[in-house]
């Protein structure tokens, strides 16, 4: 049943953005509008979230390599992820997004102030065309999984922070999700305050804590 409810909510979802798209006068490449891609958003977010939200890695990797998607394996996992960094890091140039490698994993480090508002889970239109890249590049390697976590600072109550963390992260996934790219090869998860990478104490070490983080990693057997 929840499946069933997925596909027609995101069915419906491409239907809309497909029925409100615009050509840009000087590159004749055919755009969404923003406010279209605002209801798209919270349409898929509506239907995707208890499915992917939490969502075992285990699980996902059967689910993915079930489906005909072949693993990497080897040397060939640290060359797909070579390449795969090259194109983000020159996508995401000058966007405020960090592109960091660990190990065979890229992680996409998107600061709180350039995605969402203060105190909310929608993301910032302005931000559309950074995740437009970075879903340009996910589509393209599609052996890989995307966990998105979201963060916060520790102002407030640990329960609204991981809550908070929780819809800033289905907002990104959702977006992502919403330019084709496949839902099976996500997990998404708040972490609230939990994981700080700066001081509290500091207004410059919050504004650091409030993030996404996008973690890449190679789909292997």
């Amino acid at each position: 049943m929840l499946f069933k409810r997925t596909m027609v909510v995101l069915t419906c979802s491409a239907f809309l953005l497909a029925a409100c798209t615009t050509q840009d006068p000087y590159t004749g490449e055919q755009k969404t509008s923003k406010a279209t891609y605002g209801a798209a958003i919270g349409a898929v977010a509506g239907a995707l979230g208890g499915a992917l939200i939490g969502r075992g890695g285990a699980n996902r990797n059967a689910i993915l390599l079930g489906a005909g998607i072949g693993a990497l394996a080897g040397g060939a996992a640290g060359n797909y992820m070579d390449r795969q960094e090259a194109e983000l890091t020159q996508r995401l140039r000058s966007s405020g997004v960090s592109v960091t490698r660990v190990g065979n994993d890229i992680i996409l480090n998107m600061p709180g102030n350039i995605t969402f508002a203060t105190d909310s889970a929608d993301v910032s239109a302005n931000f559309y065309d950074v995740l437009n890249s970075v879903a340009i590049v996910l589509k393209k390697y599609d052996k890989t999984l995307v966990d998105v976590t979201g963060h916060t600072d520790s102002t407030g109550s640990a329960q609204y922070n991981l809550e908070l963390s929780q819809r800033r992260a289905q907002s990104v996934a959702s977006y992502l999700i919403t330019q084709g790219t496949d839902s099976r090869r996500f997990l998404i998860q708040g972490a609230g305050e939990s994981q700080p990478i700066a001081d509290n104490n500091t207004a410059a070490g919050r504004e650091q804590n409030r993030r996404v983080e996008i973690r890449l990693s190679p789909l292997t057997a």
